[in-house]
């Protein structure tokens, strides 16, 4: 791989960032003319929409197998249940909340995917995944409390993380057909979730805003879930996933400061002691995607003669590798064991 694909797979990392950041402070301009129901159902529309169109163009170099099947559904059905769940969640936790706060909350997605997919999915969780967790954990906590001496609970901060439990169970869904086309998976995330939250803003009532506000949320929408989604997956190819996730990690930091650019909100001591745990979580977590065991094993046949007779040994060599590609570290262990019980036997009485 050149240089140059190795630079422009960052940009395409960095922007997918970037315009998902973009989702927080800018709906919380939006909610002021849009109602949240309908707000989530226009941002998957936009999404949905938008990436349909780069289907099209995509569809006739796609192989089949590649398309969703009948044993895919029951994920199918329980990813688009819960993307039509954790937007209005999230749009009602801006409305009523603060846009910054809500962005770093954005990262305990990570603790919910990890929970659920230990208890649900039985995955193994390393120890430093774990820590990263209660820094999460703690940073969360400090953020759903408002004011200094009172320490009011924040609703808005309740629902952000409703919303992100539902994308930490929906993630998991997701993982379970990811080998299958992304763009498929996106389109039908688009539509069947922000067709489910147009069906419910309707039902309780909502006012449909202007179409002025329609197509800003719609075009907002295909930025931060679309676009974000098709730039991360053009990067994952050149750079691999976990490389990819790290440099997507920023993008909870650059939402919460364009809520000081756009919104407006002010920056307090509270607010900087959660960023750092949020920070220190995130880190160990891209930390921890990103050490890589490698294992090896090495055949030796050794052949000797002793006494007239023709004696042949092998030994099995394993090398264990750990990379960590994020301190630049690189841990090598190595061990080795004999095969043959006729070597042992000649090792122990001195042969």
């Amino acid at each position: 791989m050149t240089n140059n694909r190795k630079i422009l797979a960052v940009i395409y990392a960095l922007l997918a960032a970037v315009f998902y950041a973009l989702n927080t402070p800018f709906s919380k301009l939006l909610l002021n003319d849009v109602p949240a129901t309908y707000m989530a159902s226009f941002l998957y529309l936009g999404a949905g929409i938008g990436v349909g169109c780069m289907y099209l163009f995509h569809i006739k170099h796609e192989e089949r197998a590649e398309r969703l099947t009948r044993g895919d559904l029951p994920y199918t059905i329980g990813m688009i249940l819960l993307d039509i769940l954790a937007p209005i969640f999230l749009m009602i936790g801006i409305r009523i909340g603060s846009a910054s706060n809500a962005s770093l909350l954005g990262n305990f997605e990570i603790v919910a995917t990890t929970i659920i997919a230990l208890i649900i999915f039985k995955e193994n969780v390393s120890g430093r995944l774990w820590v990263a967790i209660l820094f999460i954990t703690i940073s969360s906590l400090i953020l759903s409390f408002e004011g200094s001496g009172s320490f009011q609970f924040s609703y808005g901060s309740l629902f952000v993380l409703l919303a992100t439990a539902c994308w930490g169970l929906e993630n998991n869904c997701t993982r379970k057909i990811s080998d299958k086309s992304t763009y498929e998976i996106v389109v039908l995330k688009g539509f069947c979730s922000g067709g489910g939250s147009f069906i419910i803003a309707t039902f309780i009532g909502e006012q449909i805003p202007a179409l002025k506000y329609i197509l800003a949320s719609m075009l907002l929408g295909f930025v931060a879930y679309g676009l974000s989604i098709f730039l991360y997956i053009r990067a994952q190819r050149d750079l691999g996933a976990a490389k990819t996730s790290a440099y997507y990690a920023v993008a909870p930091f650059v939402g919460a400061f364009l809520a000081f650019l756009v919104n407006g909100e002010k920056l307090t001591a509270t607010y900087f002691l959660a960023l750092l745990c949020m920070m220190a979580g995130s880190v160990l977590v891209v930390c921890d995607t990103m050490v890589k065991h490698h294992s090896h094993e090495h055949l030796h046949t050794i052949v000797h003669m002793h006494g007239g007779t023709i004696h042949t040994h092998v030994i099995t060599h394993a090398h264990g590798h750990d990379h960590y590609a994020v301190a630049g570290v690189h841990q090598h262990s190595h061990m080795a064991y004999m095969q043959s019980e006729e070597h042992r036997r000649a090792h122990q009485e001195g042969i």
